[in-house]
């Protein structure tokens, strides 16, 4: 299976800063340690072309340039450095990436990504760019382009399971029926204005495997009534687990693989190829959000073994 990680270009961070950069290489480390099977490459570079399906061109310079507004800059949550634009493009290569190993192998994805609270014309929450939604408009492209007079353009579903809504990606597709977005979150999380997603399910405070659970059989069993789409991208968040220090819910780590189970099922049992990203995860101890993120990965190995078998 085919997984892309951006962990050599470095964000220099500000000693002290919350958000836990190392734990892409441990990621990594312990991918490369214990499940061979997995071909790590490092992610391309997403071109301006590329970003242009989604972002303007003066917020894509900004960033390139280091010209945003520092309120602009502090909305992000990070310094502004050549390094910060340089990983920020690989981030969005590497869900580009996976996409595309996706559509042709079933299942991929990316060490890092789900940056879904960036808009069209802004980052916010740790997000430059929404790697996702151009995911999503640079398959349709590509798509198109290899269907020539098909009407209906390729029908992407995001399946978003980080504990915070995804506001940028909400935004970006309102209104567009070729994209699906769902969303499960912590209904009095950040971001504390929300958008209006296809399908939303806020959760309260503390909610456990049972319930979460609950939830997502109801809202995959919507969107199937909803929605028939040719790709799946699934956000992983690890944040919904009960060691998270910004999550506030309490799955445990049987919770989110049951969670990340049923997503991969839903997805193989229908024939939907599906791209994933980790998304968010801030544990108290790092090592527990790494162990979870780990254990999605060992289930999407499953997932893609059966792709392989089903192969003519």
């Amino acid at each position: 299976m085919d997984a892309y990680y951006a962990d050599e270009f470095v964000l220099p961070l500000p000693e002290g800063h919350r958000f836990p950069m190392a734990k892409y290489r441990l990621l990594r480390d312990r991918i490369a340690e214990e499940l061979p099977e997995t071909r790590l490459h490092v992610a391309p570079k997403a071109e301006d072309e590329e970003l242009a399906r989604v972002h303007s061109p003066e917020y894509i310079a900004a960033i390139a340039q280091g010209t945003l507004a520092p309120a602009a800059q502090r909305e992000i949550g990070f310094p502004w450095s050549e390094a910060m634009a340089e990983r920020a493009r690989r981030s969005v290569g590497a869900t580009l990436a996976a996409a595309r190993s996706a559509l042709r192998h079933g299942l991929a994805g990316n060490l890092a990504g789900g940056t879904h609270h960036a808009y069209a014309g802004k980052g916010s929450g740790f997000c430059v760019f929404n790697d996702v939604a151009v995911a999503a408009r640079c398959m349709q492209a590509e798509w198109a382009q290899a269907h020539p007079g098909r009407a209906q353009p390729l029908q992407v579903a995001v399946i978003d399971l980080d504990v915070h809504q995804g506001n940028g990606t909400a935004h970006i597709f309102q209104g567009d029926a070729s994209v699906f977005t769902l969303s499960l979150h912590g209904e009095r999380n950040f971001p504390f204005r929300k958008e209006d997603s296809d399908l939303d399910v806020p959760l309260p405070d503390g909610c456990g495997d049972a319930q979460y659970l609950d939830a997502l059989e109801h809202a995959l069993q919507t969107l199937e009534q909803r929605f028939e789409p040719g790709l799946v991208l699934y956000l992983a968040g690890a944040d919904p687990h009960e060691g998270d220090r910004l999550g506030r819910l309490a799955l445990s780590y049987d919770g989110l693989e049951a969670r990340d189970r049923r997503v991969f099922d839903w997805a193989w049992q229908r024939r939907v190829p599906l791209a994933f990203s980790m998304a968010g995860g801030y544990g108290h101890d790092i090592a527990t959000t790494v162990q979870a993120q780990l254990n999605t990965w060992r289930v999407a190995l499953q997932y893609h073994c059966r792709w392989q078998n089903a192969a003519p």
